[in-house]
């Protein structure tokens, strides 16, 4: 789908106006705010218009040239340009496809321990170092929010806030079951199990974003326990907070202190119901962006980490990668991860086009 010069035209121009607004310095508060989320989403796609505008331009110029000693030099231009201009476009293309608003955001990152016992809470660990070792490659921050470690020493839960540039955008796809194959330690017959562990990625909302009244919620504080009824300390300071209107309960024991817990079980909380917001109000929409690559469900099985064979296989593209260490180290996990956004470009691109 080629783009008209106007429409072009149209991208710089409002680019333009929203640089000039910044650089103004008349801007406060929200309207800054949201000023300067534009021009972040708007760049990209004003930079690489300037250079399809451009590109054409010295095509059409050198179409025109009727010098005949630069012929040849002009002609050696067009064969490059030939090639150029079309991946230009496409990356312009890519790049104006409507945005999942939320792309931008932070992410609460949940992962819970499925079928497999031990092994699957070992495993849910596993899947956690792994996004850690990811987040830390792209310069995200991670901070744990709350844990339910097992007596094996893996998570039979583990929620987490990832903060940085782009990190929805790159981790949404996370979201199903992750499947393991492998020998447990506990294992002595040397068998291979199956196991599993769900993630959910969850957009992290502004507060403006979702209202929660006070009259909404029911508290309540007890004492906190960790793996094997060991106390995690002496006073009354987990946080189990009930969303009446939902049904929504979100636990937080972690901290020692009772008003840290509460605030980070606020924060998942708020995530919870932002993404229950996201998927009402876009109904069929959110039905047809998910089918792109799978649903995301957390109850659709999209991958599986296979020990003996050293592979990882994405399910949703069909994807094998014989990497298995390299993608639980960290830097594997790019290759997947930038494959199913490929995947979900392409798709959207051939429906513009249909």
């Amino acid at each position: 789908m080629t783009m008209t010069d106007a429409r072009l035209g149209q991208i710089t121009h409002r680019f333009a106006e929203l640089e000039a607004r910044l650089a103004s310095g008349t801007l406060e508060g929200a309207d800054f705010v949201a000023a300067s989320r534009d021009y972040a989403e708007l760049e990209p796609v004003a930079r690489i218009a300037a250079q399809v505008v451009s590109m054409r331009r010295e095509q059409a110029e050198l179409l025109e040239l009727d010098d005949p000693d630069m012929r040849e030099l002009a002609e050696e231009e067009l064969a490059r340009l030939k090639l150029a201009l079309p991946e230009a476009e496409r990356a312009l293309s890519i790049a104006m496809l409507p945005r999942d608003t939320a792309d931008s955001r932070p992410a609460m990152l949940e992962i819970r321990a499925g079928t497999g016992g031990d092994e699957a809470a070992l495993f849910a660990a596993d899947l956690y170092r792994m996004y850690e070792r990811f987040a830390a490659e792209q310069g995200w921050r991670v901070e744990m929010v709350s844990a339910n470690a097992s007596e094996v020493g893996g998570f039979k839960e583990v929620v987490a806030n990832v903060a940085g540039q782009g990190v929805f955008a790159k981790l949404k796809f996370e979201s199903g079951v992750h499947r393991v194959q492998r020998v447990p330690v506990t294992e002595s017959g040397g068998r291979i199990h199956t196991s599993a562990a769900t993630v959910a990625v969850l957009p992290e909302p502004d507060e403006v974003d979702v209202q929660i009244e006070a009259n909404d919620l029911k508290i309540d504080i007890y004492r906190a326990s960790g793996a094997g009824g060991q106390h995690v300390n002496t006073t009354d300071s987990a946080v189990r907070i009930t969303h009446l209107p939902t049904g929504l309960v979100v636990i937080c024991q972690d901290e020692r202190s009772q008003h840290k817990n509460k605030a980070k079980a606020m924060q998942v909380l708020r995530a919870r119901l932002y993404e229950k917001m996201r998927d009402e109000a876009q109904g069929a929409e959110a039905e047809a962006r998910r089918a792109m690559v799978g649903s995301g469900d957390r109850s659709e099985r999209i991958r599986t980490y296979n020990f003996p064979q050293g592979r990882v296989t994405d399910h949703r593209i069909n994807l094998t990668l014989h990497r298995l260490p390299e993608v639980l180290a960290g830097p594997g996990l790019g290759e997947l991860v930038d494959a199913l956004i490929a995947e979900d470009q392409a798709k959207r691109l051939a429906a513009l086009g249909e």
